[in-house]
């Protein structure tokens, strides 16, 4: 039931998208220390939303095409920026940041799942 409404399926993939910079987030922390490592980050949701809604068909009836998730999987790209003696390009206060943003998408997206959820069972007499 949920599947089929587009708010559903874009919070599910702006979830998706925050769990994955996350992810990337940490491995740049953990890499803080690491002589000549670059720091990484994903391209934001609406650039990978908008390109997987681009890219493929959607499904209008259930034997149509094979439904698509919602975004294509994030790539972690290397981010510009001044280096360390040692040739490190982390920001530990940089990535904190992000880290907060993370958090924000991510409530934002249950959010919107759980009010839709909600409106969903108001009308249908389920409260």
């Amino acid at each position: 039931m949920f599947v089929k409404l587009e708010v559903t399926r874009m919070a599910q993939a702006l979830a998706s998208h925050a769990g994955a910079r996350q992810g990337v987030i940490a491995e740049n922390i953990a890499q803080a220390d690491t002589p000549g490592f670059r720091a990484r980050d994903i391209a934001s949701f609406s650039e990978t939303y908008q390109a997987g809604e681009a890219a493929a068909p959607r499904a209008t009836r259930p034997g149509h095409f094979r439904a698509a998730s919602g975004a294509p999987e994030p790539e972690a790209r290397a981010l510009p920026g001044s280096a360390a003696p040692n040739g490190n390009t982390v920001s530990l206060e940089g990535e904190m940041v992000k880290a907060v943003e993370v958090k924000q998408q991510h409530d934002m997206a249950l959010s919107v799942y759980r009010a839709v959820s909600d409106i969903l069972r108001a009308s249908l007499g389920r409260r």
